[in-house]
């Protein structure tokens, strides 16, 4: 499933890298401590977040996320839209919380 697909089932909000929507989604991940995110999200993970900052595309990046979800439409600040353009790194936004959406990946990472 892509980025693309997964956004589009969810009804997700985008927010920038859209560039990057063609990218493989496997696994789902919440969190908003940017160094625990960084050692533990998995490479295609949808990563589930109230970060929107510049900081947090870097760690998408560095990680090789799939995507961020801003959940419970936490804002995106203007240099992370900016930079995540810049890095085709997908940012959506959802008014779900993390656990909400987390089920929600998860039963269409599984079916």
């Amino acid at each position: 499933m892509t980025v693309t697909d997964l956004a589009s089932q969810l009804n997700l909000k985008p927010l920038a890298g859209l560039e990057g929507a063609h990218n493989e989604v496997t696994s789902c991940y919440a969190g908003d401590l940017l160094s625990w995110v960084m050692g533990r999200a998995k490479e295609g993970s949808v990563w589930l977040t109230v970060m929107g900052n510049i900081n947090a595309v870097a760690v998408a990046t560095l990680a090789d996320c799939a995507c961020i979800v801003l959940t419970e439409n936490a804002p995106l600040d203007e240099d992370a839209r900016i930079r995540a353009d810049m890095q085709n790194v997908p940012i959506y936004s959802t008014e779900y919380n993390a656990f909400e959406m987390s089920v929600k990946i998860a039963a269409l990472l599984n079916s």
